[in-house]
Order: C-alpha cells, then sequence, then structure tokens
C-alpha cells in the first residue's frame, strides 16, 4: 500500500468513526498522531519543511522597475540520473531555460486545474445537482482584459 493510499484509508477510518464532515486535514492528522496511528519519520518531516519553503517561496513577491508586482521565486522540474527534482531560482537571477521550463509547468499546471475542474462541474451537474446546471467557463479573456484595463488605470 502505498503511503498516499494509508492516508486515504486513515480518512476513511476518521469517517467511520463518527466524525461528522465536513471536517479539516488538521482534524484528521490531529486524531491520526493521537491515536497512534501515524508516526511521522524523519523523511516525513524533511519533507513537510520542504513543502513549507516551497509554500513560502511561492507567496514571496517584489515589484519590478515597471511596478508589477512579480512573483521573487519560481520552481523548475528538472530531471537528473532518471529522478525528478524542483530546482529554485530568483527570477532576477534565473537562467533562461530555467524560467522557460517554470513558467511552462505553470501553465500546464493551470490547463490541468481546469481539465479536473471542468470534470468535477460536469459529474456534479450529471449525478447530484437535480437543479439548474452549474455554468462553466474557462475561457479567460475577459477576465485578462479586465485585469489589463485596471493596471492601465492605476
Amino acid at each position: 500500500m502505498s503511503y498516499n493510499e494509508k492516508l486515504q484509508e486513515l480518512v476513511r477510518n476518521y469517517e467511520k468513526t463518527g466524525h461528522m464532515q465536513p471536517f479539516t486535514m488538521r482534524e484528521v492528522a490531529g486524531w491520526a498522531y493521537d491515536n497512534g496511528l501515524c508516526q511521522p519519520q524523519r523523511s516525513t518531516i524533511i519533507n513537510r519543511l520542504a513543502e513549507d519553503f516551497s509554500r513560502a517561496m511561492r507567496a514571496e513577491f517584489h515589484t519590478d522597475p515597471q511596478g508589477r508586482r512579480v512573483r521573487t521565486k519560481h520552481v523548475a522540474i528538472f530531471e537528473r540520473n532518471g529522478k525528478q527534482y524542483a530546482f529554485w531560482a530568483d527570477i532576477r537571477k534565473a537562467s533562461r531555460e530555467h524560467m522557460e521550463r517554470s513558467l511552462q509547468q505553470r501553465r500546464q499546471a493551470i490547463v490541468d486545474d481546469c481539465r479536473q475542474l471542468k470534470s468535477d462541474v460536469d459529474s456534479y451537474n450529471e449525478n447530484q445537482n437535480p437543479g439548474e446546471p452549474i455554468q462553466l467557463v474557462l475561457d479567460f479573456t475577459d477576465d485578462m482584459a479586465e485585469y489589463e484595463a485596471l493596471k492601465s488605470v492605476a
């Protein structure tokens, strides 16, 4: 059983023990830890810290010379010796190769999120929603035009 499958099983057990929905993952984690069902190993702690660092880097912004709020640190996934690694670089110092890969990967992540969102909306509308279907617009042209218009006014 993979680590993810183990965690999924623990959530199902959490639900079976009478905990009502909705619940937070923090509640589930506390329950699993307090009941001795999930004791983190060193690698788990290191991975969690790495995730915390990554989250902190995604939240770091600066103002560029044109006055734009810009993300400072950018991650790009590269393969080395058959393994994937997430390398971080400051946009002000990063190579073109790093930034191209990072930006392409971020764009692909947005496309993947939209695909999943469409599947979720379609499934909900067809299987759970007895009323008016929830409408999903995936064309962001108007959103970007509005952003550009607001930017030019500021």
